[in-house]
């Protein structure tokens, strides 16, 4: 069953970017039709856009995102030892190196990863981590990071980040575009097919951004699933990290959390509850996750 769920998880997100590669390149071919009486070109620019965008957010500095939820680094063992000796158990477990380890300042219990590849990767975990779990959870919790390093999440949800902007930026262009009236295709179209493929064009740039959310989302949740089945393969205990979701889900929102980076913890830290769908939710229900383990 746990190698079978991580069999599907894997799949489901090769799926998923496949997806969005082919958004991408739509959304290309899309404003060349529209603009430029050639979706090749289109293409060519949104290609050249994305991987810019790639190259950009692939560099940044795991600073960056430490700093921006507040978490200072631990330098040595004496600072947290239970903490440093998990992370270095579970890290040698995975067969990865000893990433950097941090922690947050803040009650609610939760942790993430980043860094974009094992040999650049940084752990953090809130305060309220360490306070509220025992070492059975804590183990839970730090085998399904130490899986998110090894599975290259981070740098999978990077990339996902990258083609979101990428559209972002090719669907304000569209609109600066229309806005200063610089569609050709409206001037050359003719009959009723043109007009057709000018409405296709227009409506699946308006589309853009929503389809690109919920892609993102999707590969979030689905990354989310594969590091609690890669947790137990680490662990061989799938009940620690089923009684720490317990308990993190049994919290008040963190402070100290970033928005931008509310998709790395392991669960959403601002609590939010989906009205109408899940399908923009960051991360599965704690009760379908639980459910799935239990059956490991």
């Amino acid at each position: 069953m746990l190698y079978d769920q991580i069999a599907m998880n894997k799949r489901r997100t090769g799926y998923v970017m496949v997806g969005f590669g082919l958004l991408v390149l739509a959304i290309g071919a899309a404003l060349g039709d529209l603009f430029w009486a050639s979706w090749q070109s289109g293409i060519v620019i949104a290609a050249i856009v994305t991987a810019v965008y790639m190259a950009i957010m692939i560099s940044q500095s795991t600073n960056v995102v430490m700093s921006m939820n507040h978490a200072r680094e631990i330098k040595d063992v004496s600072a947290a030892p239970q903490l440093w000796h998990l992370v270095e158990d579970m890290a040698l477990v995975a067969q990865v190196p000893m990433p950097r380890v941090f922690i947050i300042d803040d009650a609610s219990p939760n942790a993430f990863a980043t860094g974009n590849d094992p040999q650049h990767a940084a752990v953090a975990v809130t305060t309220g981590l360490l306070q509220r779990l025992n070492r059975e959870e804590l183990e839970g919790v730090i085998g399904h990071e130490m899986s998110h390093v090894r599975n290259y999440d981070i740098r999978l949800q990077t990339i996902a980040l990258a083609l979101s902007a990428a559209i972002g930026l090719l669907v304000s262009f569209s609109h600066n575009w229309f806005f200063w009236g610089g569609s050709r295709r409206r001037d050359d179209r003719e009959g009723n097919a043109g007009a057709i493929g000018m409405v296709i064009s227009l409506v699946l740039i308006l589309l853009a951004p929503l389809a690109a959310s919920i892609a993102q989302m999707a590969l979030s949740r689905n990354r989310e699933y594969l590091a609690d089945a890669s947790s137990v393969e680490l662990t061989r205990n799938p009940q620690g990290l089923i009684m720490a979701l317990r308990k993190i889900d049994d919290s008040a929102p963190m402070k100290e959390a970033d928005p931008n980076s509310s998709a790395l913890y392991i669960s959403d830290p601002f609590k939010k509850k989906q009205k109408f769908s899940d399908l923009f939710a960051t991360h599965p229900p704690i009760a379908d996750r639980i459910a799935r383990l239990e059956k490991m």
